[in-house]
């Protein structure tokens, strides 16, 4: 059988922790920030951990795990 290619979004948006769960970056912190109060851009400071629901998708997607 052919080896699997990993998504390559995966790769770069994605890290798998050592007990199986999946950490992302918090979306909208790119650019306008002006427009969010200071709260918003505290809480969404650093990772978090995907929701147990989005983890299979992302893990289907990266078949051989993540570095």
């Amino acid at each position: 059988m052919p080896k699997l290619k990993t998504k390559s979004g995966v790769k770069k948006r994605f890290k798998i922790t050592a007990t199986g769960k999946v950490k992302h970056g918090v979306a909208g912190k790119r650019h306008r920030l002006i427009s969010h109060n200071a709260k918003y851009i505290r809480q969404n400071r650093g990772t978090s951990v995907l929701s147990e629901h989005d983890t299979p998708a992302i893990k289907r997607w990266a078949p051989y795990g993540l570095d």
